[in-house]
């Protein structure tokens, strides 16, 4: 199947988020109860990952890595550094900000997600058909690149619809 520009490409990306957000409800949905400690919320989860990725990243860089305003990205601080999840230090080179760390526990975490994640993934692909598997494993690198197309874009303008007329 060849997807040109246009409409066919808008209906393929629209039933490829649509899946994916799918995917990625169900598997929280089925890991629930798997991971210790309290439950965390999508952006909780996704600042734990960009502090992995990038330990001792500041509040503002943060923000921009999400795509959030600064603001939200320090509440959301505040409630994972409550949970005992994240550990603010004081820049070295600026005394009015801070670095983030994981702790200990939100390490663990994170590896004990992984490693249910991983259960779950190896799970469901062994019930798949040989060329299912073969067919997901090619479309990884095209995968990846519309990830980066995605984060490299412009952020869109939700236009309103008029539901009067």
């Amino acid at each position: 199947m060849v997807v040109s520009d246009g409409p066919e490409a808008a209906g393929l990306g629209e039933e490829l988020f649509r899946t994916a957000a799918a995917l990625r409800r169900l598997q929280r949905r089925r890991l629930r109860g798997s991971v210790p400690g309290p439950p965390l919320r999508g952006a909780q989860l996704e600042l734990l990952h960009v502090v992995e990725e990038h330990p001792g990243i500041g509040v503002a860089t943060a923000a921009r890595a999400l795509r959030l305003a600064p603001n939200s990205v320090s509440t959301l601080i505040r409630q994972l550094a409550d949970l005992g999840m994240l550990a603010r230090e004081p820049d070295p080179d600026d005394g009015r900000a801070v670095r983030l760390r994981l702790t200990e526990a939100a390490e663990r975490r994170l590896a004990a997600w992984r490693a249910a994640r991983s259960r779950l993934a190896a799970e469901a692909m062994g019930r798949l058909a040989p060329a299912d598997r073969t067919a997901l494993a090619a479309a990884l690198p095209a995968l990846r690149a519309l990830l980066s197309a995605v984060e490299e874009g412009p952020d869109i303008a939700v236009v309103p619809t008029d539901d009067a007329s």
